[in-house]
């Protein structure tokens, strides 16, 4: 399988692992030196682009040392298992609350069955590979590791969810973002830049520590972030305002609706309503059916995870 990969400066390379739609689910390559890490891996199915990401570089499996992951979403987390079985000198990074999923990840299974049922679950993410615990690293916040002298430091970011960390790479002046700060899709790009959109995607969206999250990023002064939905974006501190912007509007929405007969649909049609105002104001020119298209999956699980939030709230 060949790769669609996106080089940028500071040897940072974005690697689409066609999870759900291309341009949708990132992974990121660092290599500094001849020394590689990955951020994030996608599902199963992307292991073989992630491998093949590798070889464009001239790089073999014995040349990675990390396997970092921002958080245990399988869409981000999913195929790191597999993939560990294929780097021989790969530590897995992860943060502490999603560290024994990835040893035993039969919660995690359990509870993604529980969003998308366990057919779609098994069709989407196949059979979820455990990682041995001797081949786990569990960083402090704030803790730094080194790639071949590369420093890059975790710092942990709740909000999206409690087992969520980021990256904080100052070689590349960036920071890998996972989803604490929300999705921004190319197809969405217009002459004003990126536009992105804050996810409250279940179990455990609080958007109190989402505020937080986006200051915790900030106060590394990035001048790009590099998110897994879906990579590089610049113009960092405006986007910082719609994220913040952006989680108010979503707790506004979801009070609104909190007690409508049907809360569910009532939520998913003000998330679209939401975004396209925001498309138009943004300079899009698609139609609608198109943003649909991208952000369908988005819109579902959004309006879930504010559901859920609204629950815990009672």
């Amino acid at each position: 399988m060949t790769a669609a990969t996106t080089f940028f400066d500071d040897g940072v390379t974005a690697i689409d692992t066609e999870y759900a739609r291309s341009l949708q689910d990132a992974s990121h390559l660092i290599v500094e030196g001849g020394r590689a890490a990955f951020i994030d891996t996608g599902v199963n199915d992307s292991v073989p682009l992630l491998l093949d990401a590798l070889q464009q570089q001239d790089l073999d499996v014995d040349n990675v040392d990390y396997v970092i992951l921002t958080h245990v979403h399988l869409d981000h987390a999913g195929g790191a298992g597999k993939l560990m079985q294929e780097l021989p000198n790969a530590r897995c990074v992860v943060h502490r609350f999603g560290a024994p999923h990835m040893i035993d990840p039969g919660k995690l299974i359990a509870g993604t069955e529980a969003v998308y049922g366990a057919e779609k679950t098994r069709e989407t993410y196949g059979k979820i590979r455990p990682i041995d615990a001797s081949r786990i690293d569990i960083p402090e916040d704030g803790e730094w590791l080194s790639l071949n002298g590369r420093e890059l430091q975790l710092i942990n970011t709740e909000g999206h969810a409690r087992h969520h960390h980021v990256i904080n790479d100052p070689t590349s002046r960036g920071v890998f973002t996972g989803d604490s700060f929300g999705v921004s899709y190319r197809e969405l790009d217009t002459e004003q830049g990126e536009i992105v959109f804050p996810t409250s995607t279940p179990v455990q969206f609080d958007p109190v520590a989402a505020h937080v999250a986006v200051d915790r990023i900030m106060a590394c002064e990035p001048e790009q972030l590099f998110l897994t939905h879906y990579s590089r974006v610049g113009n960092v501190v405006r986007l910082a305002g719609q994220m913040h912007a952006g989680i108010d509007a979503y707790v506004a929405m979801a009070r609104q609706h909190e007690n409508d007969d049907d809360r569910s649909a009532a939520l998913r049609e003000s998330l679209l309503g939401y975004y396209a105002e925001r498309l138009e104001d943004h300079g899009y020119c698609g139609d609608r059916e198109t943003m649909q298209e991208v952000l369908g999956i988005d819109i579902e699980l959004n309006a879930q995870g504010l559901e859920v939030w609204l629950n815990k709230g009672k």
